[in-house]
């Protein structure tokens, strides 16, 4: 066999790689731009099955683990209990824990915005761009304020922001996998 063949076949399985990961995300980007609800319905969904079995693995630590001590295992089975009623709850008002999840997700990127802004004035004297670190000090705190007043509009965009971003990227990787080792 000669190297020409192994390089080949290493260029066809990345060619291939390529074009999964670029349909799947272009598959997820357009699920996100038509229906922005149900697709964030599906991370609410995917956390909520995240948060039943992390609460059972940690029932599982506090409860066969012998090697910790007793308060040890006790914060461990308590924690997986408030995981496991988490999940459930979330299971049981679907509707609730999607919209709570997105006020919570926008209320994060505010709050988030609002600090960098924040940090950013506070490094001024570091920084030979003055005027920049202030033009983005400035918008970083008034959309930070912005988003907190209206945290579940601000998390649709940012939302709709990441479908258009998949979408984008998607599309780019599949041109890649087609294009990906010819001269």
């Amino acid at each position: 066999m000669s190297t020409g063949t192994g390089e080949k076949s290493l260029t066809n399985t990345v060619r291939v790689a390529l074009g999964v990961v670029g349909a799947i995300a272009l598959i997820f980007g357009l699920l996100i731009l038509i229906w922005p609800q149900k697709a964030f319905g599906v991370v609410t969904f995917l956390l909520a099955i995240y948060a039943i079995i992390a609460g059972l693995v940690y029932i599982g630590l506090g409860a066969f683990s012998r090697e910790r001590g007793g308060w040890s295992r006790i914060g461990y089975i308590v924690l997986g209990v408030l995981f496991v009623i988490a999940g459930v709850v979330a299971f049981l008002n679907f509707g609730a824990a999607t919209d709570w999840l997105l006020l919570l997700v926008g209320l994060m990127i505010g709050i988030t915005w609002v600090v960098e802004g924040i940090v950013s004035l506070s490094t001024l004297s570091d920084t030979s761009s003055k005027g920049w670190t202030i033009f983005f000090a400035i918008i970083s705190i008034v959309a930070g304020v912005v988003v907190m007043f209206a945290p579940i509009w601000g998390a649709l965009i940012v939302w709709l922001f990441f479908g258009i971003s998949l979408v984008i990227l998607g599309i780019i990787q599949i041109v890649r996998a087609f294009r990906f080792g010819r001269a």
